[in-house]
Parts: structure tokens; C-alpha cells; sequence
């Protein structure tokens, strides 16, 4: 249709925009006329005709192509520096984004200056091609530009252009820019948001007033924390998420405990008052900003959510990584493939997340076969500060959370002060981690009211950073006011609010003064996955026995390969061997003692995941639970293949470092108690990389926190002249943590013991943590074997008796524990028969919780005889000290001892040294003339 008919369709229709009086033109159009339509049409496009807005919809795309000439290069340039300019704002708008609500990041704009792009102002209402940028196409440079600040330069900066899934990359704009990363709630959602943040700074207040000085680690400054934490739980419930797991610091811990999960005001009170003692008797229980609870909740959404938060120490970080094993976990037991129904959420101090190494070792699990939880969701208080250390005393890159790029996570930094922002940033996540099942963190900037704790003051050393502070009113008056201006709540209301929130407070408070509660919740709860595991622990002999026909099948799997499977030439020889073994009655080694041990489990129904470093073939090459194809390089475990009802063999290599991975495990632990949970070091030397775990979690978290776990240490020891750091698992350090019947840790000898103790793990109707000290030379010692008979009879021996001498010659009885053993009985098999007859050698296999009755019984059976204690390990390392204190005090027995001479160091580097000295114990124990070998 030509102009003038389209002139004079509008006429006809007698539209009143028309123009009262038509200017003529040269060619019949009207400049004026055309001028009012087209402004009607950018206004409200419905407000013309269809031929109008067709007219109008070409024109546009005309002008911009005749205003750019598309075959110039200036209008290419132009474009293309449109083009840079835009994604300026996308990688890098956060730098000028208004995060901080304190006004004191540092905001360059001279990066995003048009001059740099070679663009100038008087181009702002030249029209481009803004891509995929959710304008209209094409749209003036200042409409471009206003889109790319409400999007990436407000109360929200993202970091997502290190991503390099451009499938992510371009969800993430779709998600952020047609709404300019804001969401507009509605008014049940506002009163949702500003009644949890009332009640975070109502209890910061109360607590402040009425248990001054008391340490709680205040959430004053950060309070948006409980709204955001509330509305994750709400978003996940909407994608059907059954469970979230939390993890966080001391920071804001109590108003998470109250404020999300339910625990009662009556509860926290009674802490606060010390009232109930029964956690701390015999040095049990921990402080209340440790401690952990677990609630089922009904979330706004209406659905039912399981909603955990573990109890963590004082050590920054280090229980996150517990956290995401409980969640795997949890994962496994939901038969939870696409690890959408559990999520874990773990909260970060700014100065820790950089500061921490195990941050890096747990992002570095984010896309590990083994250790995968579909994406965590990470929340930083970042208040500027940590303790008293400025960010740029504490880390190096812009951000805090530069870590995270390595997992090609998300990053979303949001002003504290704008609740809405942060629930926004929430909502978005949860989609995000839903969709993609990757990590995504949100940085919430903020500010710590007070000092490191109630009793700190923090302007010693920040002085300006609290004079700011000082004049900071509260989020929770800032939210109060703006819904006040927008009329969704009254200053009545609001006052009510208040006023509820804190007599509430008050009756509590004055209710458990006089009648405290008990503060914790019992550790296994009715619908727990441990509600069966109340045994006493006291007990523990039990049948842990498999009939031959049962060792016979999981031989005969371990033999077997698919038929289109080509293992290693050298490894066709151990798996013939292994398949032939119960059926032939060979005597079995330590390695087939352990996969036994795994294979009469997954008969029974009991699942086991085996994880460490180069745990799949073993680091002495003694264990091949998985084969690997020579052509293919496809694996194979032959575990898995027993029978067709049997539970899982999970085998997974880990990455190297301890300190996350035994974190991880333990956690594991924790979440499945079903499961047999082993972790292997691949020496016993570096176990002290997860020192942390140990200490604060797997030696210590049933009396402070009464949970309990059964998970497995295997940490090879043994002195084989192969240096100081690949000789020792510092047996004495995990004896020294010994107590209360917290653990197992036993140094056994033969493939039966560790056959037996795997066994009882899972058969007791308790779980305490084992620590083993397994063998690396008698792997393949030809005496340290074991017969079928002792699988199918008997069971794990705490102290394995010296059959051999007969106890009215004895007149030394020689204690041992681990190798040492095998050495000695070496030396005393080649010396004479009058003396070998004398020397009786006993091993203690547990040495933890020490077998006090059995070794009494050996005891009356030798008369006038010498007891002495032998080890391979210095004086001041090794299990003597324990043994002699303990024969000691329960036994009174005094000991002798033959060890190597105390030393800091756990072994010498020369490998001719080492045999001198090992020739010394050895001759010296035997009471052998020092030239007699």
C-alpha cells in the first residue's frame, strides 16, 4: 500500500490523532503529519493502524540502515564498537555496580567512557542493532545503554563471562536483562521478606540487651541473610527439592538456627542461661553458635522441605566440605540421579572463602564423577572485614570470591541493604543451579555492626569503616520505610510486628529462667536413616563370619572378565588366582581379605564406597578392584557383578589432597550410616593434610555434638627404610585423641583382621569411626596370610596370643603391634630353639578401646616372665607411650621397651641406616648378642 492510501485509510477511520490541517510536500507526504503519527506509534504502537505500525516497523529498520549505510565501514565500525560497548557491561558493569551499601568500592567508569568504544554523545539517539540485549531492535545507544545499567550496574553486578558454556552464558542474560535483574514481588512476598528481617534484628537486639557481653557472633549489618536463606528454601521447593543441607560459620549461626529452621526461642534461651548441663558433663556438648539442627518445615510454596544445619567448629570452611558429603549422601539414598532433590547451601565469611584453602579443593569437586552434588549453592556475608584484617590485607584479586571462576561458576554481587536484590539474586540462582547443575555463588556485600564478637572493638582498627557504621540504619527499618512509601504496610503494622516478635521473646526468656529445655535435638530421630543404631557400644563381639559357598561366588566374580573385556597380561595371573581361591583353599592375602570383606557386604544388602588416591588399582598395586581394558581403556569392577540383587560398589580414584576429600567422606558418613564409607591415604604420612577433619570431626563430634559415624581410615604404616615421609601415619597422634569410646584404631597383621573388622563396621548396631594401619610390605609377605577357615569361623581378634610357645618356657613375653611382628619372628625363628622357646610374641590388633580383658587373660597365663613393648617407630612416636600408661593404670603391669631413640622426625632418609636400626630393635628385643644377626 502506497503513502497515500495509507493516508487516507487513517483518514477514513477518523482516527483523532489526525492532524486538523495537512501541510502539502513535494511529493504529498505531510512532514508534520508523518511526524505526529510516528511519535503516536514509538509512544503506544496499538494507537495507529497495523498499516501504520507496518509502515513505521520498516521505516525504523530503514532509517537505521540508511542512517548507518550498511555498505560503509563507518556504519561497521560504529556497529562494532556498539557491540564492545555492550559487552563491556556484561563482563565487566559489576565494577561500577552499586553492591556495597557502605558507598566505599572503588567505581572506575572510565572504562565504559563512549570516547573508548570511538562513540560520542551526540550519538546517543542513533539507532543499533542491540543483538540479543532485550530491547527493541533497533534501538537508540541511549536506550541500549540505560538497559545495560538497570541490568548489570545497580544493586546487582554479575561475573558470568569466565563461563565458558555459552549455553549458560546466554541463559544468564535471558534471565537477567528483559527484567533488568530485578523482580517485582508482590505485597505477600514484601511482608514475607521484611517480617524475617525483623525477626533476624529483633533477636540480634534482644540478645544485645539482656546477655550483654555474651559471645554470639551478631548478624547485625548482614540480616538479609534470613530472607535470602527463607527464600532458596521456598525456590527449591517449587522445582520439588526434598531436602537442603546446610553448612555456615559462627557468623548469624543462632538467628539461622531460630529464624530458618524452627529452634525454639526456649532452646537458645537455656544456652544463653546455662541452665542445662547435661550436654557438658565429662567435657561433652559445644557452644551454641557451633551447633547444628535438623527440622521438617512447610515452606510458603505449601510443599514439605527437610531443611539440616551441621554443626561446624571454629575452623573456617572445613565443615562445608562435610556438608557436601552428607548431601551426596542423601543424594544416593533419594536414587536422586539428576541431584535436583537435595541441594546443599554453603555459607562464607569473605576472608575465609579466599583465605581457606579447602574452598579451592571443594570447588574442584563441582565436576568429579565421585564427588559431584549437581551444584551447591554458595551465600558470602561479605562484610568487609575479617577479625580485624582489611580485603586487601586478605586476598589478591578484586573479589573475594575470584576462587570460585575455576568451577566456571556464576557470581553474583548484590547490595545487602536491598533485600530485594537478594532475594532476586536467590530466586535466579536455585533456577540456575536447577537448570544446569553447576555451582553459583552469591556475594552479598554488606557490613559487621560490631566487632569480631560482642566484647571486640572494632574502631581500633577500622576506624573509619565504624564512623560510617555508626550512621548505618538497619536493613530491616530501611525495607520498613520503603514499604510504608509504597503503601503495602502501615507504621502501625510495622509496629505490631515489632512488638510481637519481642514479647514473644521476653515470655521466652523469662519462661526457661525458671524451667530450661533441653537445647538439642536427640541425635536419632524417628525418621532418621539412623534410627536403628541406638546399640551400646560397649558390645562389641559379634558374628561377623561368611560361609565358604558365600567367599566361593565372590571369588569366582573377581576372577571373571566380560568376554569382549582384554585386561593387563600381568593382571590375568591375580584375577585367575583370585577366582580360584575359596575353591582351592589358597591362602589369601591381604588384598583379597579386603575385597572379600566388600563383596560379603554387597551380598547382604549393605552398599560400600571405597574412595582415595589411586584406590581403584592401590597404591602398591596390590589391590585391582577396578580393571581397566587395554583396548578400550574402559573400567571394569568385578564387584559389581556377584549377583543381580547385590547393593553397589562404588569405587572412586580422588583428586590429590586429603583435607576436603576425608571431609567429604566423613560427611558421607554421616548421611548414609548403612553404607561401609572407606577412605585410603595413599601413604599413612599424608593423613596429616586432613588434621582438621580428624581433630575437630571424626575424633571429637559424638560428645560435642552427638553424632555419630562409622567411617574407615586406611592409612598404610610401616617402617621400610623408604624415609621420613612415606613411613608413619602418626599412630601416636590418633591415640592421643582417644577417649569416651570415640573410635577404633587398630594396627592388625593378617587379611582376616581386616576381613573381620570391615565386616563388624557394618554389622554393629552402633557406628564408631575406624582407624587402620594397614600394611605395605605384608601385602605380599608370604607369612602374612590367611586361611578360609579363619573367614568362616571365628572373627575379629582384638590380641592375636603366641600359640606357638608354650607358656611355661616363656620367660619373655614380647608385645607388639603391626610389621614389627613379622620382623621379630623372622629373627627368632633363625636363633636357638632353647632361646625361641623362651620369647613369646604377642600382638595387640586394637589397640583402641584397648582390649584390657583379653590381655588380662593372656597375661595369667605366663608365670615369672619379662614383659616388654616393641616398636618400630622413635620413642616419642608410635603407640609406647599409650601401651605403657595404659598397662599401667589397668593392668599394673610395668613394661620395658625397645624402640628406635626418640626423634622428630618419624624415620632417617637412608635406607642403610634404616636397616641398622631395625637390626638393633630386633636383636634387642630378642635379647640377642649385638653381633648375632
Amino acid at each position: 500500500m502506497d503513502m497515500h492510501h495509507i493516508m487516507l485509510s487513517h483518514q477514513q477511520q477518523g482516527t483523532n490523532a489526525t492532524p486538523e490541517t495537512i501541510a502539502p510536500s513535494i511529493n504529498s507526504w505531510s512532514a508534520e503529519y508523518l511526524d505526529n503519527m510516528r511519535r503516536m506509534w514509538k509512544e503506544n504502537p496499538q494507537s495507529v493502524t497495523k498499516d501504520w505500525q507496518d509502515f513505521f516497523k520498516g521505516f525504523e529498520l530503514g532509517r537505521s540502515l540508511e542512517l548507518v549505510d550498511s555498505d560503509s565501514d563507518t556504519v561497521r565500525a560504529n556497529q562494532a564498537s556498539v557491540d564492545s560497548l555492550m559487552y563491556q557491561y556484561r563482563s565487566a558493569g559489576h565494577y561500577i555496580a552499586d553492591i556495597d551499601p557502605l558507598g566505599r568500592a572503588p567505581k572506575n567508569r572510565q572504562p565504559f567512557a563512549l570516547s573508548n568504544f570511538n562513540l560520542q554523545e551526540s550519538q546517543m539517539d542513533v539507532l543499533f542493532d542491540p543483538g540479543h540485549l532485550a530491547v527493541p531492535n533497533p534501538s537508540t545507544l541511549a536506550v541500549i545503554i540505560k538497559k545495560l545499567n538497570d541490568t548489570y550496574c545497580r544493586h546487582i553486578g554479575v561475573e558470568y563471562s569466565h563461563i565458558e558454556d555459552r549455553e549458560q552464558r546466554r541463559w544468564l542474560q535471558s534471565n537477567m536483562e528483559p527484567n533488568s535483574n530485578s523482580t517485582e514481588f508482590d505485597a505477600s512476598t514484601k511482608k514475607r521478606i521484611l517480617h524475617k528481617l525483623i525477626e533476624a534484628s529483633s533477636l540480634e537486639q534482644f540478645c544485645a540487651t539482656r546477655y550483654i557481653g555474651k559471645k554470639r557472633f551478631s548478624l547485625e549489618g548482614s540480616e538479609s541473610l534470613i530472607p535470602m536463606i527463607q527464600e532458596l528454601i521456598n525456590a527449591v521447593s517449587l522445582h520439588d527439592a526434598e531436602v537442603v543441607t546446610i553448612g555456615m560459620a559462627h557468623r548469624g549461626r543462632i538467628n539461622v538456627l531460630v529464624n530458618i529452621l524452627d529452634k525454639t526461642y526456649d532452646q537458645l534461651f537455656t544456652e544463653f542461661e546455662e541452665s542445662w548441663t547435661e550436654d557438658y558433663l565429662e567435657g561433652g556438648g559445644d557452644v551454641k553458635f557451633h551447633l547444628g539442627y535438623s527440622a521438617d518445615i512447610m515452606t510458603a510454596a505449601g510443599k514439605p522441605l527437610h531443611v539440616t544445619l551441621a554443626s561446624n567448629p571454629s575452623h573456617l570452611e572445613y565443615g562445608h566440605s562435610v556438608v557436601l558429603g552428607k548431601a551426596r549422601a542423601r543424594q544416593r539414598i533419594q536414587h536422586d540421579d539428576q541431584r535436583k532433590l537435595c541441594v546443599p547451601l554453603l555459607v562464607h565469611g569473605d576472608a575465609s572463602f579466599p583465605g581457606q584453602g579447602i574452598v579451592a579443593e571443594m570447588f574442584n569437586f563441582a565436576h568429579l564423577d565421585g564427588y559431584t552434588v549437581g551444584g551447591t549453592i554458595h551465600f558470602i556475608v561479605n562484610n568487609q572485614i575479617g577479625f580485624t584484617t582489611n580485603p586487601h590485607d586478605s586476598y589478591s584479586g578484586r573479589y573475594c570470591t575470584d576462587i570460585a571462576k575455576m568451577a566456571g561458576a556464576p557470581i553474583i554481587h548484590v547490595n545487602g541493604d536491598d533485600p530485594e536484590a537478594c532475594v532476586h539474586a536467590v530466586q535466579m540462582a536455585v533456577e540456575y543451579r536447577q537448570t544446569f547443575g553447576n555451582d553459583v555463588v552469591i556475594d552479598m556485600w554488606s557490613y559487621r555492626k560490631h566487632g569480631h564478637n560482642e566484647a571486640d572493638e572494632p574502631s581500633y582498627t577500622q576506624p573509619a569503616m565504624y564512623e560510617i557504621i555508626r550512621k548505618q540504619k538497619p536493613v530491616s527499618d530501611l525495607y520498613a520505610e520503603q514499604l510504608i512509601t509504597q503503601s503495602i504496610i502501615s507504621e502501625t503494622e510495622r509496629t505490631r510486628m515489632i512488638d510481637e516478635i519481642r514479647n514473644v521473646l521476653d515470655e521466652s526468656q523469662q519462661r526457661v529462667k525458671e524451667n530450661p529445655v533441653e537445647p538439642t535435638i536427640p541425635p536419632y530421630s524417628t525418621t532418621s536413616v539412623w534410627k536403628h543404631l541406638k546399640g551400646d557400644a560397649t558390645k562389641r563381639v559379634i558374628d561377623t563370619t561368611v560361609s565358604k559357598e558365600k567367599l566361593a561366588t565372590i571369588a569366582a566374580a573377581l576372577g571373571k572378565t566380560p568376554d569382549d573385556f582384554t585386561p593387563h597380561r600381568k593382571l590375568q595371573k591375580l584375577l585367575t588366582m583370585r577366582g580360584e581361591a575359596i575353591a582351592s583353599d589358597a591362602p589369601l592375602d591381604w588384598g583379597m581379605g579386603e575385597l572379600l570383606a566388600y563383596g560379603s557386604l554387597l551380598l547382604e544388602g549393605s552398599p560400600v564406597r571405597l574412595t582415595g588416591q589411586d584406590v581403584e588399582r592401590g597404591t602398591f598395586s596390590h589391590r585391582h578392584i577396578v580393571s581397566f581394558d587395554t583396548i578400550t581403556g574402559l573400567p571394569f569392577t568385578a564387584l559389581n557383578t556377584i549377583n543381580e540383587t547385590q547393593a553397589t560398589m562404588c569405587v572412586h580414584n580422588s583428586p590429590l589432597t586429603e583435607s576436603a576429600c576425608l571431609g567429604f567422606e566423613y560427611g558421607y558418613s554421616l548421611g548414609d550410616p548403612q553404607m561401609l564409607v572407606v577412605w585410603e591415604a595413599q601413604f599413612g604420612d599424608f593423613v596429616n593434610g586432613a588434621q582438621v577433619i580428624i581433630d575437630q570431626f571424626i575424633a571429637s563430634a559424638e560428645v560435642k555434638w552427638n553424632r555419630a559415624s562409622g567411617l574407615v581410615l586406611l592409612l598404610p604404616h610401616g617402617y621400610e627404610g623408604q624415609g621420613p615421609e612415606h613411613s608413619s601415619a602418626r599412630l601416636e597422634r590418633f591415640l592421643s585423641l582417644c577417649s569416651n569410646n570415640n573410635m577404633t584404631v587398630m594396627n592388625p597383621t593378617a587379611p582376616s583382621q581386616i576381613f573381620h573388622a570391615l565386616r563388624r563396621q557394618i554389622k554393629w548396631d552402633f557406628r564408631k569411626p575406624l582407624v587402620v594401619m594397614t600394611p605395605k610390605s605384608l601385602l605380599r609377605h608370604t607369612k602374612a596370610v590367611s586361611t578360609v577357615s579363619e573367614l568362616t569361623d571365628g572373627g575379629f581378634k582384638s590380641v592375636i596370643d603366641d600359640t606357638s610357645v608354650n607358656p611355661t618356657t616363656a620367660r619373655r613375653v614380647i608385645f607388639c603391634s603391626g610389621k614389627v611382628y613379622y620382623d621379630l619372628l623372622e629373627y627368632r625363628d633363625v636363633i636357638s630353639e632353647e632361646k625361641r622357646t623362651s620369647i613369646a610374641l604377642v600382638r595387640i590388633e586394637e589397640l583402641y578401646p584397648f582390649p584390657a580383658a583379653e590381655i588380662s587373660a593372656i597375661l595369667k597365663r605366663y608365670n615369672d616372665t619379662e614383659y616388654m613393648y616393641v616398636q618400630e617407630e622413635p620413642e616419642n612416636m608410635g603407640a609406647w607411650h599409650y601401651i605403657d600408661a595404659t598397662f599401667r593404670d589397668t593392668l599394673d603391669i610395668s613394661l620395658s621397651r625397645v624402640t628406635r631413640r626418640p626423634c622428630s622426625s618419624p624415620a632417617v632418609a637412608s635406607n642403610k641406616m634404616h636397616n641398622i636400626e631395625q637390626h638393633r630393635i630386633l636383636i634387642e628385643a630378642l635379647g640377642l648378642p649385638s653381633e648375632q644377626s
